[in-house]
């Protein structure tokens, strides 16, 4: 995206422009918000579920990331409403909860995300996620601003995620449809076989999908490769590379050409 294009999560979700962002499962230093931005990331993937990241780390990491205007969405570990509810008090607006199955399950999450009359997340004002506002404008009013910040990502990853796609992207609430391209293949027994017919088949099933419903649509990718790819399928969150990942890359090429130059010399 360029300049002038919405900033807030919400918003990005409202545009099929491609939006491109990074994975941050092990790196939740200070910095990190604004190394985002200086890369120009649109968004960042905070992963709460295959990491060591507790709610203490989430709350510091929210203030990092909105300080340097990069919108944050969160995988959180569970679908259960404890956490999720937790998650969206702490400042989490973006919201993947994982193995979405069925519209059932998508809908409980949803409720897990929003006040009434959109959900049943219990009311807490004046503290992180509606930047401890004291007062000033009636309770209903923020309520319904809290609602509308909040965004959901249905991660789809398992083969009855696939089956039911259809009824979980008419789920209301659901901003977008997430491809868990690992557990996916997984559960359709090929794991980490993404040329598959079945593989490939899923996939194209949760794109018609997504725009079927005019529904954002995501994936983690590895390499530039899978992300033309993607971007020709018509994916528009394009989620580049595991802060580790990337690093570990970059030191093992630096350390190797600098051991051939030793062994040359």
């Amino acid at each position: 995206m360029t300049g002038g294009a919405p900033s807030s999560l919400k918003a990005l979700t409202r545009t099929r422009r491609p939006k491109f962002g990074h994975y941050v499962g092990e790196f939740a230093t200070p910095g990190i918000g604004h190394i985002l931005a200086s890369a120009q990331c649109d968004f960042v993937f905070f992963d709460m579920e295959h990491s060591g990241f507790g709610i203490e780390t989430l709350k510091s990491a929210v203030r990092y990331f909105e300080a340097a205007a990069v919108p944050m969405i969160v995988r959180t570990p569970s679908k259960d409403y404890d956490m999720i509810a937790r998650l969206c008090d702490a400042g989490a607006e973006g919201i993947m909860a994982p193995m979405i199955r069925d519209a059932e399950e998508a809908a409980a999450v949803v409720r897990h995300m929003k006040y009434p009359p959109d959900g049943g997340r219990g009311v807490a004002l004046g503290i992180a996620h509606d930047n401890y506002l004291a007062g000033g404008m009636p309770a209903g009013e923020r309520l319904r601003q809290a609602n509308e910040r909040t965004a959901f990502f249905a991660l789809i990853e398992t083969r009855e995620g696939v089956e039911n796609v259809e009824e979980i992207a008419a789920t209301p609430g659901v901003d977008c449809l997430w491809i868990g391209h690992f557990d996916l293949s997984t559960s359709l027994g090929i794991p980490g076989e993404f040329d598959h017919p079945d593989y490939l088949a899923a996939r194209d099933r949760v794109v018609q999908t997504a725009k079927a419903h005019n529904l954002s649509l995501g994936r983690l990718v590895g390499s530039v490769e899978e992300g033309r790819t993607d971007l020709t399928l018509g994916f528009d969150f394009c989620c580049y590379g595991t802060d580790s990942s990337l690093y570990q890359r970059a030191l093992t090429a630096g350390l190797s050409e600098l051991r051939g130059i030793a062994d040359d010399g």
